[in-house]
């Protein structure tokens, strides 16, 4: 690996662990009953907006992570989960304390990237 793919990888690295701790912290505060990590408060259906900035940031900085990651070929597994979830809207949609509950502690099982589900038996 030349000296500018280490450089790149090496800030890759940086970003994967401040998106870490940044998500980490706001799904703490997430369990704790504030809305719009997930989605926007606009998209939650609130006539009045309270934003959460860094849950925007956050939301940005995994959709770039995952580009970068997609760009080396490597997954991306916490960027990839944490997006997924921010895609689940409708009246079947566990809410946001429940889905932040659940993904800390698939990420404190070190769970991240495996299936959520078992595969289930075509017969």
């Amino acid at each position: 690996m030349d000296a500018f793919n280490q450089e790149k990888t090496g800030q890759l690295e940086v970003l994967s662990q401040v998106f870490r701790e940044q998500l980490l912290a706001c799904l703490e505060e997430c369990a704790q009953g504030r809305e719009g990590l997930f989605a926007s408060r606009e998209h939650l259906g609130y006539a009045e907006p309270h934003p959460w900035p860094e849950a925007a940031q956050l939301r940005e900085l995994a959709m770039a992570l995952q580009t970068l990651y997609a760009q080396q070929d490597e997954p991306s597994p916490m960027c990839d989960e944490f997006l997924d979830l921010c895609s689940i809207h409708g009246e079947s949609n566990p809410g946001e304390r429940k889905l932040a509950r659940a993904l800390l502690a698939r990420i404190e099982k070190g769970q991240v990237g495996t299936p959520t589900q078992e595969e289930r038996k075509p017969w």
